[in-house]
This record gives structure tokens, C-alpha cells and sequence, in this order.
């Protein structure tokens, strides 16, 4: 597997405390998938709650290895700046997509798949296919 190749993932939240536990539980869960490139974006700039357009920008071209960045959202203006800065067009790497899939299980399954090599396409099925997981 090339490492230079694989899809990046970037997990959006209100909370950098939130973005940046999970992105630590995916790579966990993926068996310490270190080689996935994966960065949180969360809170703003200040540390308070919220989103920032920068810190998105900024993780999805940190991740970017030219394979796509699949990025996930926890809810509300997470989804609306993500969405707002993919119509911009030039603020975030080309191939990124905002991935419909529940913030943590979305995550682990993208981060797992990403760490097969897989490409985009299948990196967001994996994470949207999450929203079938059952728990009872």
C-alpha cells in the first residue's frame, strides 16, 4: 500500500475536544492505523465551540495526499461550513467531499477502510453504510 496514495479524512465539530477524541478512537478502533491521514477540525480558533472555515481549510490540506479528503461532520453549522466552503470552489483541496455518515461510527469505518487503500467512493460508503449499524 502507498501511503502517498490514501484518501484523507478530516472530522468536524463543534468541539476540538470532540473532533480530536474521536479522530484519537478511530485510529484506535482501525488498529492504530497511524499511516491514514487524519486530522480534526474542531471548535475555533479562540478554543471556544464552534466551526471555523480556517481550521477545515486547513486540516483538509494537511490530509490531502491527492487521493481525495472525505470529510465528516457532527451536525448543524458544521455541515453548513463544510457545504459553504465546497461551493467556494478554492478553499478546499479538489476531491474533497463531505461524507453523510454518523460522526463516530462514520469515522471509524472511514479510517478503517482508508487504511486498506481504498479509494473515495468506497471510504464514503464505508462511513455512510455506518448509519446501519445496530446497537439493540
Amino acid at each position: 500500500m502507498n501511503a502517498d496514495k490514501l484518501v484523507g479524512i478530516v472530522l468536524v465539530s463543534h468541539s476540538a475536544e470532540v473532533a480530536t477524541s474521536v479522530a484519537e478512537l478511530a485510529r484506535a478502533l482501525a488498529g492504530g492505523a497511524t499511516v491514514v491521514p487524519l486530522a480534526p477540525a474542531g471548535g475555533t480558533e479562540g478554543g471556544g465551540f464552534g466551526t471555523s472555515a480556517e481550521l477545515i481549510s486547513a486540516a483538509a490540506a494537511t490530509v490531502d495526499r491527492g487521493a481525495g479528503v472525505a470529510v465528516l461532520t457532527d451536525l448543524g453549522s458544521a455541515v453548513l461550513t463544510v457545504k459553504a466552503l465546497l461551493a467556494e470552489g478554492d478553499e478546499l483541496p479538489d476531491g474533497t467531499r463531505l461524507v453523510d455518515a454518523p460522526f463516530v461510527e462514520g469515522a471509524v469505518a472511514a479510517v478503517v477502510t482508508a487504511s486498506t487503500g481504498a479509494d473515495l467512493d468506497a471510504v464514503a460508503a464505508a462511513a455512510a453504510e455506518a448509519y446501519a449499524y445496530r446497537k439493540v
